[in-house]
């Protein structure tokens, strides 16, 4: 997995959080999508792209490199 696909996961997680928090304002519901439910399926995105980005930071080479300089 590549740098630029946990970046575009922690953006799906940002979108359906806002997303989610716009529906919760507004009381609005999709059908069985609520706000409640998409603030938690973003926030979990959000964790796992967040995890996986720490991960593959961690990872990098470069990164050590920088970090004992």
């Amino acid at each position: 997995m590549k740098t630029k696909h946990t970046l575009i996961i922690l953006a799906i997680g940002l979108l359906l959080t806002f997303f989610g928090a716009i529906l919760k304002i507004t009381h609005w519901e999709i059908g069985p999508v609520n706000g409640n439910n998409l603030l938690a399926i973003g926030m979990w995105i959000k964790i796992i792209g967040g995890i996986l980005f720490l991960y593959k930071l961690m990872t990098n080479k470069k990164f050590k490199d920088f970090l004992n300089s």
